[in-house]
C-alpha cells in the first residue's frame, strides 16, 4: 500500500515507539497535521509557541532517557525552536525536531514563510536533513532517531517540504541501521581502562568527577558500585546531580562555579582525577591555569571530541560510561590490594576538614522569606521524590544546592546553554511523561514570564505541576554579578512592571498562591502538593539582597571561592592548611 509522505512521517513515528508529539501547526506542515489527526497512537501537545515545544520534548527526554520529538511548521517555526535546539544540543539531550518546508520548486525563491531551515540549525545540531524525494523519507526519519539517541545525543532536524508531504511512496521502515560515515563507539580500549585503573590505585588523593554523560548513558548503578567500591570521593556537575546520590557519605557535593568548598577544593589539591561523563566547562575549570594543577586526569567519554578539548589527560578512554565503568569495576575488585593502607584516610580527614567550613549555611531569617530556605522545605515536603525542572538564575543554583538529588533523571535544567524560560515547558514534558508523579519547577519571576503562555497547554491536558517562583523582583543572578563586579549599577535588573501572578494563574485555571511570610512556607507547600490535580502557582516574595554561595569569580580558580562575608576568614585558614 502506498502512503502520503504525511502518513508516512506517522507512520515511522509509531514505528519508533512515539508517545507524544509536541508542536504547532501552520500552512507547510498541514499535511502532517491532518495525518496526526486520522490516528490515534501518537499523542499531539498543542504548546502555545514552539520554543515550549522544544523544551517540552528536551524535558520528556532528561526525565525518560527517550527521544523527545517536535513537530513545527516552516520559516517562524523553525525560528522559535532554534533556542531550544540549541538548548538540547549543549546539553546531548536526544531529540529529533520534524520541520515543514516550502514546496521544493519554491525552495531558494523567499517564498512565503521560507527561512533555511539546514542552514540556521546547521551549527545547533548533531545533524539535519533536507528531503526532497518522497521515497527517501522512511530512511532519513530512521537515521535521525539512530543518531539522536546513539554515541553522544543530540537533536536532528528533519525538514520536509510540503509536496513531499503530499506524494505517495511505499512505506518500509527499516529495523535496523548503518550508516558508513558514523559509527559511534560503546566499549572502552581495554589497556587504556587497564592503564586507568593502576593509576587509581596508586593515587593518594583522587577525586571521581562526573557530569551529564554518566545519566544519558544510564551508568548511575555503575558509578554508585564503583565509587563505594575504591571509597574515593564523588563530586557531580550541575548536569550530572543525581548520578551519584547526594545523601551518600562519598559525596562531597556539586563542583564549579558554585559548587561547595570541599568539592573544589579537593578537585584543586587532587593527584589523580577520574572524569566520566563531563567536558570539562568553563563553570566546572575557572581558570585553567590553575585548574588541578597537580591531578593525573583520566577521562571517559562516548565523544572523542571532547577528550583533551580543554584540558590535557594523562589516560583517555573513547566509550560508553556504563561498560567503561563495569570493566573498572572488575579489574579494581581483581587488583584491591594495590590500595595503600591509610593514604585514603588521611584524605578525607583533608576533605572533612573543608567540609566542616559548611559552605551552605545561610543566615536564617523570622521577616523574610529565604530562597534557599524554600527549597530546603520543598525537599522535605516531597522526601526528595520529585522531579525538578528549573529555569536559569539564583534559582537554579539554589535548587542544585539545597534539593538533594538521589536519583538520576529527577534533576531537568538547561545547563550548557542556561535558557531563561526552560523551566515551565520542560516540566509539561516531565508530567506527561510521568503522570502520578509529584513535579516542581522551580523558577523566578524573570524566567516565568518567558514562556508562561505555556500555563494554557497545562490546562487544556491537566498538568498538576508546581510551580515554585522564588521572586526577589530582580533578574537575581544578573543583579549579584552586577552588586560583586559593576560596583553595584543594577542596570536594568530590576523587574519593574510584574504581573499579579496569583491573579494571572487563576486567569488560566489554576490555583494561585502568593507567600510572603517565613511561617506560611511549609504550609503553603504542603497544601500544594496535596492537590495532586491542579497546577498551583505559588508566588513566594524573597529577600531582594540573598546572593548564590559559594562562588568562584570568572577567571579565578578553585582555591579562590567567595563565601559568604562572614566566612572569608575561616577561607583563608582552611586554605592554609590545604
Amino acid at each position: 500500500m502506498k502512503l502520503t509522505g504525511a502518513e508516512i512521517v506517522l507512520a515511522c513515528l509509531k514505528d519508533e515507539g512515539v508517545e507524544f508529539l509536541f508542536g504547532y501547526p501552520g500552512g507547510a506542515a498541514l499535511h502532517i497535521y491532518d495525518a496526526v489527526y486520522r490516528q490515534k497512537q501518537v499523542r499531539h501537545i498543542l504548546v502555545r509557541h514552539e520554543q515550549g515545544a522544544t523544551h517540552a520534548a528536551d524535558g520528556f527526554a532528561r526525565a525518560t532517557g527517550k527521544p523527545g520529538v517536535v513537530l513545527v511548521t516552516s520559516g517562524p517555526g523553525v525560528t522559535n525552536t532554534v533556542t531550544g535546539i540549541a538548548t538540547a544540543f549543549m546539553d546531548s539531550i536526544p531529540m529529533v525536531v520534524l520541520t515543514a518546508q516550502v514546496a521544493t520548486h519554491l525552495i531558494g525563491d523567499d517564498a512565503f514563510q521560507e527561512v533555511d531551515t539546514v542552514g540556521i540549525t546547521r551549527p545547533c545540531v548533531k545533524h539535519n536533513f533536507l528531503v526532497k524525494d518522497v521515497n527517501d523519507l522512511a530512511m532519513t526519519i530512521k537515521k535521525a532517531f539512530y543518531i539522536a539517541t546513539t554515541g553522544r545525543p543530540g537533536p536532528v532536524v528533519v525538514d520536509i517540504p510540503k509536496d513531499v508531504t503530499a506524494a505517495q511512496a511505499e512505506y518500509l521502515y527499516p529495523k535496523s541501521i548503518e550508516i558508513r560515515s558514523y559509527a559511534p563507539v560503546d566499549k572502552g580500549h581495554t589497556k587504556q581502562i587497564s592503564r586507568a585503573v593502576d593509576l587509581l590505585l596508586q593515587a593518594e588523593r583522587p577525586i571521581i568527577y562526573t557530569g551529564g554523560g554518566v545519566i544519558q548513558g544510564g551508568a548511575a548503578l555503575e558509578l554508585a558500585e564503583l565509587v563505594r567500591e575504591l571509597q574515593y570521593p564523588c563530586t557531580n556537575t550541575l548536569m550530572g546531580l543525581g548520578a551519584f546520590p547526594a545523601s551518600d557519605p562519598l559525596f562531597i557535593g556539586m563542583l564549579g562555579m558554585h559548587g561547595t568548598y570541599e568539592a573544589n577544593m579537593a578537585m584543586y589539591e587532587c593527584d589523580v582525577m577520574l572524569a566520566v561523563g563531563a567536558r570539562f566547562d568553563d563553570r566546572v575549570t575557572g581558570d585553567l591555569k590553575l585548574f588541578s594543577p597537580r591531578s593525573r586526569i583520566i577521562h571517559v567519554d562516548v565523544d572523542p571530541s571532547s577528550i583533551g578539548k580543554n584540558v590535557s589527560v594523562e589516560v583517555p578512554i573513547v566509550g560508553e560510561a556504563a561498560p567503561v565503568l563495569r570493566e573498572m569495576i572488575a579489574l579494581v575488585r581483581q587488583r584491591k590490594d594495590k590500595l595503600v593502607s591509610g593514604v585514603i584516610d588521611a584524605w578525607w580527614n583533608t576533605i572533612n576538614a573543608w567540609r566542616g567550613i559548611n559552605c551552605l549555611d545561610y543566615d536564617v531569617s523570622d521577616e523574610l522569606i529565604k530562597p534557599q530556605y524554600v527549597v530546603q522545605k520543598l525537599f522535605e515536603i516531597t522526601k526528595g521524590e520529585a522531579f525538578v525542572a528549573s529555569d536559569v538564575g539564583q534559582h537554579q543554583m539554589w535548587a542544585a544546592q539545597y534539593y538533594g538529588f538521589d536519583q538520576p533523571r529527577r534533576w531537568v535544567n538547561s545547563g550548557g546553554l542556561g535558557t531563561m524560560g526552560f523551566g515551565l515547558p520542560a516540566a509539561m514534558g516531565i508530567q506527561l511523561a510521568y503522570p502520578k508523579m509529584p513535579v516542581a519547577c522551580i523558577t523566578g519571576e524573570a524566567s516565568i514570564m518567558m514562556c508562561i503562555q505555556e500555563l494554557s497547554t497545562c490546562k487544556q491536558y491537566d498538568l498538576p505541576i508546581k510551580v515554585i517562583a522564588l521572586n526577589n523582583r530582580y533578574m537575581g543572578m544578573v543583579r549579584q554579578w552586577q552588586e560583586f563586579f559593576y560596583e553595584s549599577r543594577y542596570s536594568h535588573s530590576y523587574m519593574d512592571a510584574l504581573p499579579d501572578f496569583v491573579r494571572l494563574a487563576e486567569s488560566f485555571g489554576h490555583v494561585g498562591m502568593r507567600i510572603d511570610k517565613p511561617g506560611d512556607v511549609e504550609g503553603a507547600l504542603k497544601e500544594a502538593f496535596d492537590s495532586d490535580d491542579r497546577l498551583v502557582f505559588m508566588d513566594f516574595i524573597t529577600d531582594q539582597t540573598e546572593n548564590v554561595y559559594p562562588m568562584i569569580a570568572a577567571g579565578a580558580g578553585h582555591n579562590e571561592m567567595h563565601l559568604k562575608p562572614s566566612r572569608h576568614g575561616e577561607v583563608h585558614k582552611e586554605r592554609e592548611l590545604a
